[in-house]
């Protein structure tokens, strides 16, 4: 199914590896211009590469506000204007932690890299996707904001505002042709998992086959219909989905891609 993508412009933040690549490989190939945001120059250079030419680069922390402003800028300028974005950041490990670990640090660092990372990314790029007469906004929050778990307090609770954020943009913004949804992944065995899944079965002298599906039900408690963890490609699939014109009519959706992940 063509996406209807072809010479329109889009922004993926933290579009320079996991589902922000995967994504952004995808509208690629569907004939888009892509521009990828990141804050590693290296990586970024390398992650262009690997899509093919004809990908932009932009290197920034959207945690900055003047950082997300010039991003979005830069992007419109090499694209010919914005017709959507994605932003696929905020993952910061100091989230992860328990209300009792959870400090005054560590709430201030999940503030900025999860809710104000895309609150800014949002923000920057909306006066161009008016301009384009329209245009798409996708975030990232996660399955576990429809389950809760104690060890995970400042990422669970900031990504829940991410999707209550995106929410209030679709009804905010509808009126001038945009539209916004958030993606919840699961597990999703990108470079982190993968490479986890390497280093456990070295650790444990078994075969990384299998390995960290079992992890996921004996130690992580998830049970996950599917029996597996997800592709970024499979995440990506959707991002590029909902970017485009063949999702027309859904804005305002929160919606899993978590292999049937038990809540």
């Amino acid at each position: 199914m063509e996406l209807g993508v072809r010479d329109r412009g889009y922004l993926i933040v933290g579009g320079t590896a996991g589902l922000g690549l995967a994504a952004a490989a995808v509208l690629a190939a569907d004939g888009a211009r892509v521009a990828i945001a990141g804050r590693n120059p290296e990586r970024a250079e390398k992650a262009a590469a690997s899509i093919g030419t004809g990908v932009s680069v932009i290197t920034g922390d959207v945690t900055d506000e003047r950082a997300a402003q010039r991003i979005a800028e830069e992007a419109a300028q090499a694209l010919g204007g914005l017709a959507g974005i994605a932003i696929t950041t905020g993952t910061s490990p100091a989230a992860h932690s328990d209300p009792e670990h959870a400090t005054e640090e560590v709430w201030a660092e999940t503030f900025q890299d999860i809710l104000m990372g895309t609150v800014r990314s949002v923000q920057a790029a909306i006066p161009y996707l008016k301009a384009s007469g329209g245009g798409t906004i996708v975030t990232t929050a996660a399955y576990s904001i429809h389950a809760y778990h104690p060890a995970r307090t400042p990422y669970i609770t900031l990504k829940s505002g991410v999707a209550a954020y995106t929410k209030m943009i679709a009804r905010a913004y509808g009126k001038d042709g945009i539209r916004a949804n958030c993606v919840c992944p699961g597990a999703i065995e990108s470079a982190a998992l993968a490479s986890m899944r390497q280093r456990l079965a070295a650790e444990r002298g078994v075969p990384p086959e299998g390995l960290l599906e079992k992890i996921m039900v004996e130690e992580w408690h998830m049970q996950v219909g599917l029996g597996r963890p997800g592709k970024p490609e499979e995440v990506g699939d959707l991002f590029a989905f909902l970017l485009s014109p063949r999702a027309g009519y859904l804005t305002g959706a929160v919606i899993n891609i978590d292999g049937g992940t038990e809540f």
